[in-house]
């Protein structure tokens, strides 16, 4: 009998994972509930089965839980039930840019429905062609049929490590690697936005690329590719400040980097004025 796994859900990263298994032989298996023609077309595209909760529940031997960072609570809330009554219940993977505590929590909901639970976190961008694609760092109880069923995902081509630790570790691998990379994009779009303001913009585009052009040169790239992605990052920044703790005023940087995104988002979906200000910038 081949190999089933389900991806929830079939956004850019899910629909690009859930393509790679099945073309490495998995049966891949999603769900479309409230999501829209794009996810559509992607499960489409890639492979992929759309089917119900209780037919995920009972056949998968992997749920992957790869969704907005609000969503992965409700998720895990959504699907105890349905594999509480599975005969064999699948292996949870949360993969999402959740905060510790959020993980634990699915991780509480999980045992409570007898599932065996494991904190996961990406790292890199969706799977391309034939390139490696990214990273999952998994973490917690590897014992008894987690370790094959993670091999076999590996043999249909998703790349994994293993951390020695327990649940939470994945996830504050993910957070602190996030926090830079995804801190450093929202560092360099206020900065850019704020010279624009006063126009210093083109002075700082040219100091960039004499004393920083490696700056530039990533902020030339993670600038547009951060636009459709926005909104995903407003939680993902909360949960880092989270991360960092209350109490260290350093977490202030990542509650405004959660402003900062929020805002964007809405401009990328409305006027677009401060995104047609970062481009005019990366464009001199």
């Amino acid at each position: 009998m081949g190999f089933t796994v389900a991806v929830i859900s079939a956004g850019a990263m899910g629909g690009a994972i859930g393509a790679r298994l099945a073309s490495h032989g998995a049966t891949v298996l999603t769900s479309l509930d409230g999501r829209g023609a794009a996810s559509r077309e992607r499960v489409t595209a890639g492979g992929m089965k759309p089917a119900s909760d209780e037919r995920i529940a009972a056949q998968a031997a992997v749920i992957l839980s790869i969704v907005p960072p609000a969503e992965a609570v409700g998720l895990a809330e959504r699907l105890a039930a349905p594999l509480a009554n599975a005969v064999k219940p699948a292996i949870y993977v949360d993969c999402n840019a959740i905060s510790v505590s959020a993980v634990t929590k699915i991780g509480k909901i999980m045992d409570q429905a007898g599932v065996h639970f494991i904190d996961g976190g990406i790292i890199s961008g969706p799977p391309e062609g034939n390139k490696p694609g990214p990273l999952l760092y998994v973490s917690g109880d590897l014992s008894g049929d987690v370790a094959p069923n993670l091999a076999e995902l590996e043999r249909c081509g998703l790349r994994i490590h293993y951390l020695d630790g327990p649940i939470g570790a994945a996830s504050a691998l993910k957070l602190s690697y996030a926090g830079i990379t995804k801190g450093l994009t929202a560092i360099g779009a206020a900065m850019i936005l704020a010279a624009e303001r006063v126009g210093a913009g083109p002075a700082l585009k040219q100091e960039l690329a004499a004393s920083q052009p490696q700056i530039l040169a990533r902020l030339s790239k993670s600038l547009p590719d951060m636009y459709p992605k926005a909104y995903r990052r407003v939680d993902e920044m909360r949960f880092i400040a989270e991360f960092v703790g209350a109490t260290f005023p350093e977490a202030g940087i990542f509650d405004g980097a959660a402003g900062l995104y929020q805002r964007l988002a809405e401009d990328v979906a409305g006027a677009g004025e401060e995104r047609t200000s970062l481009d005019v910038f990366l464009a001199r």
